[in-house]
């Protein structure tokens, strides 16, 4: 026999070849058998039989062969330079660490509902993770999933999961009397760190945004802010002494590139503390930026001082919409300013509505006769 090509001298004198002719919906290898009088006949006749289910797309054997790990570095690379970099090393890391470790060694035909739900179960229970986490997971393979079945539009690959309910997370917002000793705390010591975090406060910046935010890009012609860069620190991989980097790269979207009028306080505030090289980041002051991670610690740091509880820097952003709308912003305009592709996504996830605001509304029910109506009857 020899070694490596499945090709051995039977006992009646013919020489027998064996090939993967493709696989059975279980998944087990299907062969076939070529026969010559030598060798090398029976190594051309099974060349030539690989080669036709190879090349030939109708062939009835002409199943994928491929692991479910293979097309889900195919998927990934076919979307490398339609990627942002954050954004691709996000599904890579989420193939690495989660659906290759448990389902890259199946082929596409073998894998059924029931693993997959195993694995959902197994994401949730075991490993602890969010639904949102685990829905970003879901999203990735049901992707994968329509790569395979495009490949190989002969042996479609039907799956049907469903996604984990995410239950919708209370934001923190801080109350006007928060806000208000908030302000004043950060107004008694000024600095290029606690400047920028009011003006975040005023304008809705996102953690990346003001991180990578250079003087070049507030205009006290105009009075306008340009929001075109953000600040993210990403995993890496490689024989490297960090695990991790920090990058300034475009924003997270389209309309997340934007122009937002600066507060007339703000403004003025900007006219006190702007140095004389605009060359330099808002938040240092200087040509070395500050990191989300820093921005962070501080702002606990401060809101710690001021007795504010559960700080977050996602928080000012939510503070700042729900402000806007208890002073009558129009949403159109507010959703331009946070850079939201919608104003459904500024209504659902941004606005939230005070208790004040809610009497308030209440009482213009008056308008319409309510009052009326009972004082007569």
């Amino acid at each position: 026999m020899s070694k490596g090509e499945n090709i051995y001298k039977r006992k009646d004198g013919r020489w027998e070849a064996r090939y993967v002719k493709g696989r059975l919906p279980s998944g087990k290898i299907q062969y076939g058998y070529c026969y010559g009088k030598s060798y090398k006949e029976a190594k051309t006749k099974a060349n030539e039989r690989k080669a036709s289910i190879l090349y030939d797309p109708n062939s009835a054997f002409a199943a994928p062969v491929k692991n479910f790990e293979t097309y889900c570095n195919e998927w990934l690379q076919s979307k490398k330079f339609n990627l942002k970099e954050s954004t691709f090393i996000k599904y890579e890391t989420i193939l690495r660490r989660h659906i290759k470790p448990k389902l890259g060694q199946y082929t596409p035909q073998t894998l059924k509902s029931t693993q997959i739900d195993r694995f959902i179960d197994e994401l949730i229970s075991e490993k602890d993770m969010s639904p949102k986490s685990t829905k970003d997971i879901l999203i990735i393979l049901r992707s994968i999933l329509k790569y395979v079945t495009k490949q190989n539009p002969k042996h479609p690959v039907n799956i049907e999961f469903s996604y984990p309910k995410c239950a919708k997370k209370q934001m923190r917002v801080l109350s006007q009397e928060e806000q208000t000793d908030f302000v004043n705390y950060l107004l008694e010591d000024i600095n290029p760190c606690t400047f920028g975090i009011l003006l975040s406060m005023s304008t809705g910046l996102r953690i990346g945004e003001i991180c990578a935010l250079k003087w070049t890009c507030i205009s006290l012609e105009d009075g306008t802010l340009h929001v075109n860069q953000t600040m993210q620190r990403l995993h890496q991989d490689g024989d490297l002494k960090s695990r991790t980097k920090i990058i300034i790269t475009s924003p997270k979207s389209e309309t997340s590139k934007r122009l937002i009028p600066l507060p007339d306080y703000i403004y003025t505030l900007c006219k006190q503390v702007m140095p004389e090289n605009q060359d330099t980041y808002v938040l240092t002051g200087t040509t070395k930026y500050m990191e989300p991670r820093t921005l962070q610690y501080r702002l606990k740091k401060y809101a710690e001082n001021c007795n504010i509880e559960n700080m977050h820097f996602h928080a000012l952003r939510h503070t700042f919409a729900t402000r806007c709308v208890e002073v009558g912003f129009e949403i159109k305009s507010l959703s331009e300013i946070l850079g939201h592709a919608t104003t459904t996504l500024t209504l659902d996830r941004y606005v939230h509505s005070s208790m004040d605001l809610k009497r308030s509304n209440m009482k213009k029910l008056e308008v319409i006769g309510f009052n009326q109506s009972l004082q007569m009857s």
